[in-house]
């Protein structure tokens, strides 16, 4: 067995040198480093049935280190796994990519952008755990990519969860790509940090199979396990083996021939019998849709789009089964609280994480959960990585909330008022954003969230807003409500949360000078409701579009781009740094109150 499992290492490391010289690019040597180990996984280890991409009673492989795609490939197609030719990587319309995407069937996350890949096991372990699943999942990172703190997130994450079933593997090959990666050979390093987060270690020579099968032996008597591979980045091949200089670069025609002739000739890989962990019946689909929730709010009831947010996710945690939601340490803020409370195995505390929360929520997304991730809208910022990553990923169902967004959360000041947060998810491709003004429209997006394909992100208000909408009322994705509207109107105002109630307000103060306006309420601001907004322009002398964000990149953005070629469009959002103040004194000095809009229509009157 172990000169078959070597023999195996060496076609691997043969197959992902001919695969990059053919490319012109990509990064051998990172992948030779670590061919044993990805050898015994796929060709003794791991659990797994070539001939189904799709099947979750098996175990999970994800490669942190995605730059390493080449022996993936490889790997998959010496298993008969794939049936593309391993020539093709990187090329156009091959799914063998530099780094992997789900345009890949065996790929559920993308990855590349290292310290994304621990955090999406946790997720999937979560989900095997949910399922009852009782599979292992191999998580490979590299040395350089365990300076990311990310990766000691999903390390404190999986200790305290108790993620028995995750391995990672920590290649220490002693190289970065601009130099000795920070702690070189030194691999007790890595053992004391992941022991000092709760995880077993067991360190070994990443190149010796039988150490390394031992190791993986050891691994699932108990968990999280870090297994620390000390490896020569380049290894098999003599003027590349521990050498600086070569990350990310193919060998040449000539370099590559010598290069296979230090590696031998093509050998047989180990034979390879598919295996499940144990009988998994998948639930059945849902056959009718989810009945809408009951909802029941009073008009002109005092309601914040948080609670309706919480109270929504609670009446769907009973509906939906596979909601699962993950919360940053704010959830008596964000009133995730209110399921925690009611289904407490489906709740995960992330505390304060947000990268672990976002890759983790990934995770779980793309093992079939509907999985919903909140905090405040500012500190997503800090997991935007992630988020675009997720978007790579193409999740079918992945929700994220943002609380307390904009200077109306008061005084606790500018670091805490999420203003870019529309703008992150807009750029996030094929994303959805809801921004619901009150109690009814709360509740009422928060079910279309969980329908929504994709990644959707919801924006609630901390404070107390009227309740405008009847209970019966409905909210399409895509869809805007009209508020007011005559035919005498002189301009649109498009407002969306909390600027509703001040684009009203500045209405009836409008009205009683005899200037009527438009009131749109666009609480779906990606899609946009494209037909409403061009029959506005159409129909009156102006847009004015009024946000509670940074006037880059949020609402005025998406409606100039929508309508500016068929009326002006006058953008009334923050332009300067936000103190601490009460909320209508900010609403009022960074010009979106009610004040701030009615002058801006009388302006455009004279």
């Amino acid at each position: 067995m172990m000169k078959s499992l070597q023999n195996t290492a060496q076609q691997l490391r043969r197959l992902v040198i001919r695969m990059t010289t053919e490319a012109g690019s990509g990064h051998p040597t990172s992948c030779l480093s670590c061919a044993e180990i990805v050898a015994a996984l796929f060709f003794h280890e791991m659990r797994w049935d070539p001939s189904d991409p799709k099947a979750r009673n098996v175990d999970t492989f994800i490669l942190s280190k995605g730059h390493a795609a080449p022996i993936l490939w490889a790997a998959l197609w010496e298993a008969k796994a794939i049936h593309e030719d391993p020539l093709s990587l990187r090329k156009l319309d091959s799914s063998l990519e530099g780094h992997p995407t789900p345009n890949n069937p065996w790929v559920k996350v993308a990855t590349g952008s290292l310290g994304q890949g621990l955090a999406a096991a946790n997720g999937i372990a979560l989900a095997n755990r949910l399922d009852g699943i009782d599979a292992r999942i191999y998580c490979l990172l590299g040395d350089g990519e365990c300076s990311e703190g990310s990766v000691w997130e999903a390390a404190q994450f999986a200790s305290l969860n108790h993620l028995s079933n995750l391995v990672a593997i920590v290649d220490v090959n002693a190289l970065a790509q601009s130099g000795p990666a920070p702690y070189q050979h030194d691999i007790e390093v890595f053992s004391r940090r992941f022991q000092s987060f709760g995880w077993e270690t067991i360190t070994i020579d990443g190149h010796d199979l039988g150490a390394i099968l031992s190791a993986l032996e050891q691994a699932k008597k108990t968990g999280p396990t870090a297994i620390i591979a000390k490896t020569e980045k380049g290894k098999g091949v003599s003027f590349l083996e521990g050498k600086e200089g070569w990350h990310g670069k193919p060998l040449s025609q000539e370099e590559m021939e010598k290069a296979l002739a230090e590696l031998g000739e093509d050998q047989a890989v180990a034979p390879l019998e598919p295996r499940r962990v144990g009988h998994y019946t998948p639930p059945p689909q849902q056959k009718k849709p989810t009945p809408a929730l009951a909802v029941d709010y009073a008009l002109g009831d005092q309601a914040a789009t948080r609670d309706g947010f919480g109270n929504a996710l609670k009446k769907l945690g009973e509906l939906l089964p596979e909601l699962v939601v993950l919360d940053g340490d704010v959830k008596n803020s964000t009133r995730t609280e209110y399921f925690a409370e009611a289904y407490p195995d489906r709740f995960f505390e992330s505390y304060i994480a947000e990268q672990n929360m976002a890759g983790t929520a990934l995770g779980l997304a793309a093992y079939g959960k509907i999985a919903c991730a909140t905090s405040f809208a500012c500190f997503l910022s800090r997991a935007y990585d992630f988020i675009r990553m997720a978007g790579h990923s193409r999740p079918s169902h992945l929700i994220f909330c943002g609380s307390h967004a904009g200077v109306s959360i008061g005084k606790d000041g500018p670091s805490q008022m999420g203003l870019e947060d529309l703008a992150m998810f807009r750029a996030v491709s094929g994303s959805t954003i809801l921004y619901p003004c009150d109690g009814v429209s709360a509740e009422r997006l928060t079910q279309q969230a969980t329908k929504a394909q994709g990644i959707v992100y919801i924006r609630t208000t901390r404070g107390k807003t009227p309740v405008i909408y009847a209970n019966d009322e409905e909210f399409p994705v895509g869809g805007s409500k009209t508020l007011c509207a005559s035919k005498e109107d002189k301009f649109t105002i498009i407002a969306a949360g909390i600027t509703v109630h001040e684009a009203l307000a500045a209405y009836e103060e409008l009205k009683s000078k005899e200037i009527l306006v438009r009131i749109i309420d666009a609480y779906s601001i990606k899609p946009l409701d494209q037909e409403t907004l061009a029959k506005a322009a159409h129909e009156t002398q102006g847009i004015i579009t009024v946000e509670d964000h940074w006037i880059d990149g949020g609402l005025g953005d998406a409606v100039a781009a929508t309508v500016s070629a068929l009326a002006p469009v006058h953008r009334l959002a923050i332009t300067a740094e936000p103190r601490s103040g009460k909320p209508e004194e900010l609403l009022e000095r960074y010009g979106i109150s009610q004040q701030a809009i009615t002058r801006k229509i009388l302006e455009l009157m004279d």
